[in-house]
């Protein structure tokens, strides 16, 4: 069991002091999701080399402001290393709205090395140290106080190994030409539109709404906006406010009144005497809806053979350089390309001088 420190946050700021005398930091979060829209952001994780920290970060509301910005704009200077770190900089971003300056992503580096793409922290520390990590608490409901002294040794562990690896990967990737690669990859986490809602895409993250077209394709939209806004608004997750099935008959329905409304499987009659209303105003606002969304064409014959061939070549690159195929382009990245997209990752940075500069060319000849 690693040694470590205990901090509230409330009492104690002595943390931010520490942060800001070293370059680098490694940083884990615990966090609770399944009733909230945002999650709650439970215990921040922090390694120095020489300390490890567990943060408790609840109920900040009685913290001098000030102080407690203070205690985030010092954690945001080092250089962050993190394993899979996209939902600890989401929910630390949702809670601050603030990002990291820099980040390094293990998961990411040890893919370039030729380890799998979504290797755990506990299988990355197994193979770099020959040390197994114990899995005990990864259900543990981390809003919970107070936290056992073995819960906060199990978070302890996560960011243990975090810097070690760092130096082993970085100095690997140094030999083989990769470090940037690496360092590139994990910058793209720090784009703020990946964890900042737009309500007006919601459309997007609908589930089976792919196919929806004219009117039904006007309805979905503009319901899936409402349920965003409803979602942002009470904090609850969006399945709560509106399961996808139900939004979906809506829209193909189109129910002009509440009794045809409430014929509709799944929706609570006390969602009806809430946002009835509403949900008619969608719905008859999407029958004058004129925008002729059409879905995806399914790829003829001299598609597919293109794509075969993107695909081939991708492989064929990947293969060479003992990495998954997916981590240079997946196929959904590659069809997209086939049907004009140009703005995906594999024409850009690394990618597109090692493959990206080959398939435009293809797509160019096609």
């Amino acid at each position: 069991m690693p040694d470590y420190r205990f901090v509230d946050l409330k009492l104690d700021q002595g943390l931010a002091t520490l942060v800001s005398s070293v370059e680098r930091i490694g940083v884990d979060t615990e966090f609770m999701r399944e009733k909230t829209f945002f999650s709650q952001l439970c215990l921040v994780q922090v390694s120095t080399g020489s300390d490890i920290v567990c943060a408790d970060p609840l109920d900040l509301s009685t913290v001098d402001r000030g102080t407690t910005d203070a205690f985030w704009c010092s954690m945001m200077n080092p250089l962050w290393i993190l394993h899979s770190g996209r939902q600890d900089i989401e929910v630390i971003f949702q809670t601050t709205g603030q990002m990291p300056r820099e980040i390094f992503d293990t998961q990411i580096a040890a893919a370039f090395l030729g380890y799998q793409p979504q290797m755990g922290y506990a299988n990355l520390v197994t193979e770099l140290f020959e040390v197994e990590l114990a899995k005990s608490h990864t259900r543990a409901d981390w809003s919970k106080r107070p936290l056992t002294e073995s819960v906060l040794s199990y978070a302890a562990e996560d960011v243990e190994y975090l810097l070690p690896a760092y130096e082993i990967l970085t100095e690997r990737l140094s030999k083989t030409g990769r470090l940037e690669w690496a360092l590139q990859d994990s910058a793209d986490l720090l784009d703020v539109g990946l964890y900042d809602p737009d309500p007006t895409l919601a459309i997007d993250r609908l589930k089976g709404a792919r196919n929806l077209q004219g009117r039904g394709r006007a309805a979905a939209t503009g319901l899936a906006t409402w349920r965003e806004l409803e979602a942002l608004r009470s904090n609850r997750p969006r399945q709560w406010i509106m399961r996808d099935q139900t939004l979906v008959d809506i829209a193909m329905t189109q129910p002009k009144d509440r009794d045809a409304l409430a014929k509709i499987s799944g929706l609570p009659e006390s969602t009806i005497r809430r946002a009835g209303e509403q949900l008619l105003a969608i719905i008859s606002d999407a029958t004058h809806d004129e925008s002729g969304y059409n879905p995806p064409p399914r790829p003829d014959e001299k598609q597919k053979s293109l794509l075969n061939k993107l695909q081939k070549t991708v492989t064929a690159c990947a293969e060479n350089l003992g990495i998954a195929t997916e981590l240079i382009a997946p196929k959904k990245e590659l069809s997209a390309a086939m049907l004009g997209a140009r703005d995906s990752r594999v024409f850009k940075g690394w990618r597109r001088d090692i493959v990206g500069n080959t398939l435009l060319d293809l797509l160019e000849r096609s």
